[in-house]
């Protein structure tokens, strides 16, 4: 009778050792987890930081490959810019303190600036207007979606058709129009009608630079802002631009072709070189050196650093004149 509760007490007590024996492996299992997820997101976010002033390097790399090239343009007589300078040829990718440095230059003067469409004031430049619709007629996108970006970055006061606000305050979460330049051409994601099929369609050939922003060095905007004319660089320009430039060019495409195959063989240095190229079309021959530059001012740098996995891309677009010296006009990380 004295042996059977000595029995029943052995066994709560070694089941109560054991519960305590599971309770300690629980909390040292949970211990051990939460110390190594730590230690890999501490190592994560110092892989996304090397990642990062990786990126950093690629957009300094890219800088003074472009003042390099102003510095040759004012040596030059007569200064260009082509896919033959420095800046545009393809950088290979650098390895770089254990990561990976990648880098890529385009001149926003290659594209339509999307802007030019409305000026400061409000007042519409039915040119540009035109040359936008044919680039999204060549590029098979919806031409009525030109006039949601017309009321996007047309000021209130000049806004006829109220901008679609209604559209906008009904979304989740709603939002106003810009009711003004678009500061990058990012923003044409929010354009009603624009998808992420239709804004990768046509962002390579939309800019929304030169705007008129604000000098970050000393705060102020130009007093009278100019409208920016719709022209692009006939070097650099790729041929869906180029055709949306004159409707000739749009149902011509042999005179495209002829155009980029002069500019390859010697890039044009002035407006006689596209005239004596189209002289068996006088019209056109007369037009298209006004649609046109042959110097670019604004250059967007695409550095991309990889380190262990993590990747950083930094997009930067940056003002430059004659000088080697270069303002930034815009600034993304991804």
């Amino acid at each position: 009778m004295v042996t059977r509760p000595q029995r029943n007490e052995r066994g709560v007590a070694i089941l109560a050792v054991l519960l305590g024996i599971s309770l300690m492996t629980l909390i040292v299992v949970d211990f051990a987890m939460t110390s190594g997820l730590g230690f890999v997101s501490a190592a994560n976010q110092a892989n996304e930081l090397r990642a990062g002033y990786l990126a950093r390097s690629a957009v300094n790399i890219g800088l003074a490959l472009l003042a390099q090239d102003a510095r040759s343009d004012q040596q030059a007589k007569n200064p260009i810019d082509s896919l033959n300078d420095v800046w545009a040829v393809p950088f290979p990718p650098m390895p770089l303190e254990g990561g990976l440095v990648t880098l890529s230059i385009v001149d926003e003067t290659r594209k339509l600036p999307i802007n030019s469409m409305v000026s400061p004031s409000g007042t519409l430049n039915k040119i540009a207007i035109a040359k936008v619709q044919q680039l999204f007629t060549i590029l098979d996108v919806n031409v009525d979606l030109v006039q949601g970006i017309i009321d996007w970055i047309t000021p209130v006061g000049a806004n006829t058709t109220g901008g679609g606000a209604e559209f906008y305050m009904g979304l989740t979460p709603p939002y106003q129009p810009r009711y003004g330049q678009m500061p990058t051409i990012a923003d044409l994601q929010m354009v009603q009608g624009f998808n992420e099929a239709i804004f990768n369609r046509v962002s390579p050939f939309l800019t929304a630079m030169p705007v008129t922003w604000v000098n970050p060095n000393n705060g102020s905007a130009p007093t009278n802002p100019k409208p920016v004319p719709p022209v692009v660089n006939a070097n650099t320009a790729p041929p869906q631009v180029l055709a949306a430039l004159e409707p000739e060019l749009m149902e011509d495409q042999k005179i495209v072709e002829e155009i980029v195959a002069a500019r390859t063989l010697a890039p044009f240095a002035n407006a006689n070189d596209i005239t004596n190229l189209l002289s068996g079309s006088t019209g056109l021959a007369g037009r298209l050196p006004r649609d046109v530059v042959f110097q670019s001012q604004f250059f967007t740098i695409t550095g991309t650093g990889t380190y262990a996995g993590a990747r950083k891309i930094i997009t930067a677009t940056f003002h430059r004149e004659t000088s080697s010296v270069l303002e930034l006009a815009a600034w993304h990380e991804d």
